[in-house]
């Protein structure tokens, strides 16, 4: 198969990275040329975060704020497939993948070419989901494919295990009790199986029915409790930012913003789903689905 596929990505903690090994392994089998492209930003962040540094970059994320790329070099002008990977911070798409969508050069690139999309999140991923499909459409690009991973474990679980993950720069199991955070590795390795498929429709040139299959094979899953938080959470994140950003002294704000999270998550969560599972999700079940379908497909 005599085909150029370019895979960008920015990475951290190296995940991204062993998520593009396994997922382009088959094309790269099946005789495509990939050429992988590790971005980096100038100013970059540091590995593991300290707290104040991890949340000082929210307001950024939320108003998307580009950062400037470390200079790279793409071996072509035009590929036959883009593959992109990107991480949700703060429900937004990172900083980091939001500056690779509003490169020049990467715009250049995407436009009218085949794009699939994968992206690495704790568990929450649909709000930057549906402004990178935004982002790639106003660039001219063709999403035909996206794969959503995310750690499985319960929402409070997976809260402390990043956390430990993050700023303590190890991912293994907390206490020896908590699971390891993240992405698991049998995830990470079953991401071939989404290669496979890909590989077969960039065969053919025909990228028709492509998501469809993604979904059978579960590339994307949406849990109703929580897209239910992510959606509620959206505009109170957009508040905070304002207030935030009209502060001479964040520091102060960023806390405040800290401990909301923590109430939000083990407070406003448990009572916000139980108060829905009895008044709204009983009678709203047209309104549920159309909203999932509208997380799972790629239009």
């Amino acid at each position: 198969m005599d085909k150029k596929i370019l895979a960008i990505y920015y990475t951290q903690t190296g995940q991204m990275r062993d998520i593009i090994d396994s997922f382009t392994a088959p094309l790269v089998e099946a005789g495509a040329n990939v050429e992988k492209v590790q971005v980096k930003l100038v100013s970059d962040y540091a590995f593991p975060w300290t707290g104040a540094g991890f949340y000082a970059v929210m307001p950024d994320c939320v108003q998307e704020v580009p950062a400037e790329l470390q200079p790279f070099d793409l071996e072509e002008k035009k590929y036959d497939m883009v593959i992109l990977g990107y991480q949700p911070w703060f429900l937004w798409p990172s900083i980091p993948s939001n500056s690779i969508l509003n490169n020049t050069d990467i715009k250049d690139i995407l436009k009218d070419t085949p794009v699939v999309t994968i992206s690495e999140a704790r568990n929450m991923w649909l709000n930057a989901y549906e402004r990178v499909r935004q982002k790639l459409k106003d660039a001219g690009a063709n999403l035909v494919g996206n794969i959503a991973l995310v750690d499985r474990h319960p929402n409070a679980i997976s809260f402390f295990t990043i956390f430990h993950w993050m700023l303590g720069g190890k991912k293994d199991r907390y206490l020896n009790i908590f699971p390891k955070p993240g992405v698991s590795d049998e995830d990470i390795a079953h991401t071939k199986v989404y290669g496979e498929t890909v590989s077969k429709h960039l065969a053919r040139n025909d990228w028709g029915g492509l998501q469809d299959e993604l979904l059978e094979q579960k590339a994307v899953r949406v849990k109703y409790p929580l897209m239910l938080l992510e959606t509620t959470a959206v505009p109170t994140y957009t508040k905070w930012v304002g207030l935030i950003t009209s502060k001479q002294n964040r520091g102060p704000w960023l806390t405040a913003f800290k401990y909301y999270l923590y109430v939000a998550l083990f407070l406003g969560a448990p009572i916000l789903l139980t108060l829905d599972a009895i008044f709204i999700r009983p009678f709203s079940s047209k309104r549920i689905n159309a909203k999932k379908q509208n997380y799972l497909q790629v239009i």
